[in-house]
């Protein structure tokens, strides 16, 4: 897999946006979407892996109570996809991945922790466009007939209506990626979608492997991280406007006025 540590801000802006411009229709519209990451050791694990134990049995057992015990008004659809969405966002474990259109909001989570600075960040950059073609013969013709290159609930409603019915599409592992609807500003503004895969038990990074001439990640140097950090505050890409509300606002506020230099006993007490 095509892995590059960026030396410079400038080299990252060319790292970033490669292979962005479309011959087709002249314009500078790229296939790719981002995940930052603080630590380059992190791999790609759903919330749902990271629980342990025999994970792939409790998701159905997590999506049903989630539908049970949340306000009526807070589901007000009965798609499977669109609540699997909602969960994701709400912070339930799901075999959900969040990806972003922007490489600027993948570089805010990969550089939005200052407790690790101590440590190289990661981009992974995803061709979902050029993935759809491994997609299963039934999900290919919703994509074809829509013109799309990514789902929404109603799309693959209109094929399968749960997750047991999307993993019967294929006897191979495939993936997707899922818009959700416009839940709220953070969503909007973050410019997000997901990715499911099949199974529950299927991985990210074993899947991105077998398919890695579609996928490169961008290393980001601890040592560069102050200066891009500095520089995506300058920009805007803050906090405050991917987390819009009071708890957004104190992230920023928090983590812009943290000295670059904090006390040793004083950085102990934040863990």
């Amino acid at each position: 897999m095509q892995t590059t540590v960026a030396q410079s801000w400038k080299e990252l802006q060319e790292l970033l946006f490669q292979d962005s411009f479309d011959p087709g229709i002249g314009r500078y519209r790229s296939p790719y979407i981002y995940r930052g990451m603080n630590d380059s050791d992190h791999t790609l694990k759903t919330s749902l892996a990271r629980l342990g134990g025999p994970y792939d049995r409790l998701e159905r057992h997590l999506l049903r109570n989630f539908r049970k015990y949340a306000l009526k008004s807070a589901i007000t659809e009965n798609s499977v996809w669109n609540i699997l969405a909602l969960a994701q966002h709400h912070g339930l474990p799901t075999r959900l991945l969040d990806w972003t259109y922007s490489p600027y909001v993948a570089l805010h989570f990969a550089t939005n922790d200052i407790q690790k600075y101590d440590r190289d960040g990661i981009i992974w950059a995803t061709n979902y466009v050029k993935l759809n073609q491994f997609l299963p013969d039934r999900l290919k013709d919703v994509i074809n007939r829509e013109q799309s290159n990514t789902f929404t609930a109603e799309m693959l409603d209109s094929v399968c209506k749960d997750l047991d019915s999307l993993k019967r599409l294929d006897e191979e592992e495939f993936l997707l990626f899922l818009e959700p609807p416009s839940l709220d500003e953070r969503i909007i503004n973050q410019f997000a979608l997901f990715s499911l895969l099949s199974s529950s038990t299927a991985s990210m990074d074993e899947w991105l492997e077998d398919h890695d001439s579609f996928v490169y990640r961008i290393v980001i140097p601890k040592e560069l991280k102050w200066e891009i950090r500095d520089k995506l505050d300058q920009a805007n890409i803050t906090e405050r406007v991917l987390f819009p509300g009071l708890d957004g606002l104190s992230m920023w506020l928090k983590r812009h006025y943290s000295s670059k230099n904090p006390d040793p006993d004083d950085e102990e007490m934040a863990h």
